[in-house]
């Protein structure tokens, strides 16, 4: 039985990895200096939860097999050290998911948006057509147990993230896949504090497309320029073709594919979700599935975890949560849930959480992106400053960044929930609000804001 030891195992994908790892026979150990829920829950449910949190080298000793380094390991984690000294091999957990994935095909979604939608829908559609696959998505999907599942499967599906491996391995995790279907997605700058320029941030698609086999089949998102061109360019070595908008309308809201096999309700909306809708469709194909069995399967596809999610719906109001941080991701939910509810009051409120977000060299991209709403909001609170080693922000300094003259900027978390109160009681038009972080707006429980 191989030994699998993780150092930062309470990580969101690495601690999903130990789970599956363990369900295939293997031996697992794990360490980490904070483990938080659901991480916390599922390994204590397992028996993986480690006794203490902390670092501990005396754990690590040749009977291991392989160490499995997560991301959230600094390059003097004491535990690494152990293990470089005595020298067991160590794989980020993108590596580490190839060397257990070499003789699967694999397909892997790429792209600075979109990736877990697409993801999560080529696994319904395969699922719905009951072929037998693994997969590695970044969010809880409806219909599976786990967000990661290793099998005798011959197929694995894999969201490809470009942020760096590990510590040890500073390069994009979708370098280490190997593809031999992709999609491109999209590219819109992410991530400043590693890829300190969008020109940077450019070149890890482009080394990703250069890196695949000649014949490698690419689908991309004709509708994005930077990805035409840089397919035009980079491209063509491999099987490149496009996918596009679907004709589609809607009625009472709801999204209707316009299809050749006649209209298809679906249970999403947005163009940007109908976009995501057809890279699946293209990537289902090329595994020997009809389009007609896509669609067909596609239309119950609810969604991913905080990906448009409805999370409030009653009279007059309905609430979705979106993960939405970057700002091409803020404006395409909100035009989507604009155009899905155009009779509605539309509260739109954005966390800033990520590094990116709350950088001030960064917020001038925000510029316009929530324009589409009748009442944007903008939260975020020192406290995300303080972890993230940043200097602090100016309310009013963020609100001319947004170019946005009714944008409310509130950094105090009893003045938001006081604030969304207050519009919810005070009109008499329907409402959508719509709620866009990577966080959770300091733990706000939106459903008893809402019930007052």
């Amino acid at each position: 039985m191989k030994h699998i030891h993780f150092i930062a195992i309470g990580g969101a994908i690495m601690h999903q990895l130990a789970l599956a790892l363990q369900r295939q026979g293997y031996e697992v150990t794990g360490s980490d200096d904070e483990i938080n829920d659901p991480a916390r829950i599922n390994l204590a449910m397992a028996g993986l939860l480690p006794a203490s949190t902390g670092w501990y080298p005396e754990k690590i000793d040749t009977k291991i097999h392989a160490i499995v380094l997560g991301m959230h390991a600094k390059a003097d984690n004491p535990e690494l050290l152990e293990a470089k000294k005595i020298g067991l091999p160590i794989y980020s957990f993108p590596e580490y998911v190839y060397e257990i994935s070499k003789e699967k095909q694999r397909i892997v979604i790429a792209g600075s948006h979109g990736k877990t939608t697409i993801t999560s829908m080529v696994m319904h559609i395969l699922k719905h057509r009951g072929m037998d696959f693994d997969y590695l998505v970044g969010a809880k999907v409806a219909g599976f147990d786990q967000s990661v599942k290793l099998s005798d499967a011959p197929i694995i599906i894999l969201e490809g993230d470009e942020y760096p491996a590990s510590v040890e391995e500073k390069r994009p995790k979708i370098f280490f896949y190997h593809p031999h279907i992709s999609v491109l997605s999209g590219i819109a700058w992410d991530h400043i504090n590693v890829f300190p320029t969008y020109e940077i941030y450019l070149q890890q698609f482009e080394t990703y497309l250069k890196g695949m086999k000649p014949a490698t089949s690419l689908f991309y998102n004709s509708e994005d320029e930077e990805v035409k061109k840089l397919v035009s360019t980079t491209a063509s070595h491999l099987i490149a073709r496009s996918y596009s908008m679907p004709p589609f309308h809607y009625e009472n809201g709801e999204a209707i594919l316009d299809t050749t096999f006649g209209p298809l309700k679906m249970s999403v909306f947005g163009r940007h979700n109908l976009l995501n809708l057809e890279a699946a469709v293209s990537v289902c194909e090329a595994l020997g599935v009809s389009k007609k069995d896509c669609y067909i399967a596609i239309a119950s596809f609810t969604g991913a975890a905080k990906r448009l999610e409805k999370i409030i719906e009653k009279e007059n109001l309905v609430a979705y949560r979106d993960f939405a941080h970057a700002p091409s991701k803020l404006k395409v939910t909100l035009d989507a849930v604009r155009e899905a509810y155009p009779q509605h009051m539309l509260i739109a409120c954005f966390e800033l959480h990520t590094y990116s977000s709350l950088n001030e060299q960064f917020l001038s991209e925000y510029a316009h992106s929530m324009d589409a709403a009748d009442h944007a909001l903008v939260y975020f609170s020192h406290h995300a400053l303080e972890l993230k080693r940043l200097p602090g922000l100016d309310p009013a300094t963020v609100q001319g960044y947004f170019k946005n003259k009714g944008l409310l900027v509130i950094d105090d978390k009893i003045k938001l929930e006081a604030t969304i109160k207050q519009l919810l009681t005070h009109t008499n038009k329907p409402i959508c609000l719509l709620l866009m972080s990577s966080g959770t707006f300091d733990g706000i429980d939106w459903n008893g804001v809402s019930s007052q």
